[in-house]
């Protein structure tokens, strides 16, 4: 999602340029790039390698392709992303979704599965780094679809240059960077990248988010400007969580199990940081999140009145138990109870 922009947009990526997108990533010892034969994450792979070749030290290069059976081209597709990697001199595996596909969330279904899928492989292969060709264009649409959510702060700011998930690295060199211009490297190159049919599929959110994007950079709701914001808001995001933090040290206070807050300093902090710090904890002691941040304020306002009534109130959230008394707010896993059959399961979630 890009706006008609200047003719540094739609430039090809020099050799000069790729220090300074790779290198904040090479200290990875062996790095796993996500290609799906598409033109972003086969610019991914081509440059890349062109780094790698530059340096003396450096990640350990693996190329993983997922076939998700999905449509009739995908099979050659990822046997064409073998033989670039090949002649890169990259080492490649095709994975393929086995099973049945859902009818419905087909798109968010495989987003998780590619996840969970490159994540094996990762472990498999000793990779500490998951590498993908997010760009500019792809933050854009990330926050826009968030907006129409009403997420928070949090998901406001977008998609992550770098950051650790289950333990695994995710790096994305390419999160400032117009996909026009990866395009336009391919064609310099001419290098022959796959076009997938349902990025213009309409019965598709994000599809249906591109076909706005000329109206929406018409009033300067463009990619470059979302993306612009999201990079603020993580900022931000960034700094709450700390304060958050640090909140949730000073207002500790002595429990048997799970987290306790003081009471009155809890509700005296900004709304947006106890809110912060009851979601943490949340998620820490329960076993069924992350929380929704919806259910979580939902459950701060409950908390609230029930401290200003001078009432004690036991609620559970996300397979954690939160209780508050006149002088504690604790957040503890929730007790287990037995079903009918006799399985011991979680007290039901509020």
């Amino acid at each position: 999602m890009s706006k008609k922009g200047s003719a540094a947009d739609k430039s090809p990526i020099a050799e000069s340029e790729l220090p300074a997108l790779f290198e904040p990533f090479a200290n990875s010892k062996k790095t796993l790039l996500a290609v799906s034969g598409g033109p972003d994450s086969t610019a991914l792979l081509v440059l890349a390698a062109k780094w790698r070749a530059r340096q003396d030290r450096g990640p350990e290069l693996i190329a993983a392709t997922i076939d998700h059976k999905l449509r009739s081209a995908s099979k050659a597709e990822a046997k064409t992303v073998a033989k670039l990697a090949a002649s890169l001199g990259i080492a490649h595996r095709i994975l393929e979704w086995k099973g049945k596909k859902p009818v419905t969330g087909v798109q968010e279904a495989a987003r998780e599965v590619r996840f969970a899928m490159f994540s094996k492989l990762a472990k498999e292969i000793g990779a500490d780094q998951l590498m993908t060709a997010h760009t500019r264009d792809d933050q854009a649409e990330t926050v826009l679809h968030r907006m129409g959510r009403g997420s928070g702060i949090g998901g406001l700011a977008g998609i992550r240059r770098k950051h650790v998930r289950d333990g695994l690295g995710l790096a994305r060199p390419f999160l400032d960077l117009p996909k026009a211009r990866l395009v336009a490297t391919l064609k310099k190159l001419r290098i022959p990248f796959a076009t997938d049919p349902t990025n213009k599929d309409t019965k598709y959110l994000r599809a249906r988010l591109r076909k706005l994007a000329p109206l929406l950079a018409k009033e300067g709701i463009d990619a470059a400007n979302l993306a612009l914001m999201a990079k603020r808001l993580g900022r931000a995001n960034a700094a709450l969580n700390r304060l958050a933090d640090e909140a949730a040290f000073a207002l500790r206070a002595g429990s048997e199990a799970g987290r306790a807050f003081e009471a009155r300093g809890f509700f005296l902090m900004p709304e947006e940081l106890s809110i912060r710090m009851l979601r943490n904890a949340v998620d820490a002691e329960g076993i069924e999140g992350p929380s929704e941040l919806a259910k979580v304020e939902a459950l701060y306002d409950a908390l609230m009145r029930a401290h200003l009534g001078g009432e004690e109130l036991r609620r559970t959230l996300a397979g954690a138990l939160v209780s508050l008394t006149e002088t504690a707010l604790v957040v503890a896993a929730a007790p287990r109870r037995k079903s009918a059959s006799g399985e011991v399961k979680r007290a039901r979630t509020a």
